[in-house]
């Protein structure tokens, strides 16, 4: 199977051909890609070197000319180390941008902590407006690019990665998809970690949400399943651990609730590795996912998290 980021030149060439407002900026990092695409728009294929900062802050200036800026390199590099220029050229800017990353967590676990972004949708959150998808599959991700790049002039994140689950489900860039319906709790799967997550619930009495659209968070559909699942929430997010737990309380406010936040650790892990040996040390994979659900939801074991009352009446 390809993977997403062979989606991605491929799919963005084709919509620089379709509409004259898209325009790629690029760091080195996937300019093979388009190298085609560049001798049919060289006006609209920018290569700016190995400078991040300017990558993000080209792509504000393309944006405030009226384009619609594609932004693409690793994850580390396109949210954390310009993040000041994500910050300022476009959100104090007012102007709208597709960032498409590649990298994710740990897929580059070879190259190091370097390489690694675990805390970028965490980062994202600090500012307003951005809407995050979070693909799970190469056609999700193909269908969920040309929605970011046809989204007006909003400030869209599309997260790529080498994990992947075994098929794609239909997205529409908006809401969760139930996946499995359950009467004692509901575990949220977001992008890649849906196959392990279905894994491990095999024969336990839960919902399973899958969101490939994090950002803006789908209270709506998580308070729906809580009607028939109860009001255990199990998030499985395949960056920092915990980055939507404060989105799932502030959708279940009113309700006495449980929310476990599960995903990528804070702490570094200094042996390179590969991504596979990563997600296991960090408590992704089904079999220890299906243990620390087990414990949470009361069918043996020990993780717990404190309960969270219902918002004080008013």
């Amino acid at each position: 199977m390809d993977t997403m980021r062979d989606r991605f030149a491929p799919v963005v060439s084709r919509l620089l051909d379709e509409d004259p407002r898209v325009a790629v900026v690029l760091a080195v990092i996937g300019s093979d890609g388009f190298a085609e695409a560049a001798r049919r728009h060289p006006d609209r294929v920018v290569d700016v070197g190995i400078r991040e900062q300017l990558l993000v802050g080209v792509g504000g200036g393309l944006a405030l000319a009226g384009l619609r800026p594609v932004v693409h390199t690793f994850a580390s590099f396109l949210v954390e180390r310009p993040f000041e220029q994500v910050k300022l050229d476009l959100g104090h800017q007012g102007t709208g941008a597709v960032l498409v990353s590649a990298g994710a967590s740990y897929d580059v676990a070879a190259g190091g902590h370097t390489h690694m972004a675990p805390g970028d949708v965490a980062l994202l959150d600090t500012l307003d407006g951005w809407t995050v998808h979070v693909p799970g599959h190469p056609d999700e991700a193909e269908t969920l690019l040309r929605h970011a790049v046809r989204a007006g002039d909003d400030k869209v994140y599309v997260r790529l990665s080498t994990q992947a689950n075994r098929e794609g489900r239909p997205v529409d860039g908006a809401g969760f998809r139930t996946v499995r319906e359950g009467r004692r709790g509901t575990v949220v799967a977001v992008g890649p970690t849906l196959d392990p997550v279905l894994d491990a619930t095999r024969g336990l009495d839960v919902t399973v949400l899958y969101a490939t659209t994090v950002r803006p968070f789908d209270a709506g559909a998580l308070r729906a399943a809580t009607r028939t699942a109860g009001t255990d929430v199990v998030l499985v997010e395949p960056y920092l651990a915990g980055t939507s737990t404060a989105a799932a309380n502030d959708a279940l406010n009113d309700l006495p609730h449980r929310v476990l936040g599960l995903g990528v650790g804070r702490r570094e892990l200094r042996r390179y590795g590969t991504p596979q040996e990563h997600a296991i040390a960090h408590g992704l994979d089904a079999a220890t996912l299906r243990r620390r659900l087990d414990g949470f939801l009361g069918n043996g074991g020990t993780e717990t998290a404190a309960p969270v009352p219902a918002a004080a009446a008013g």
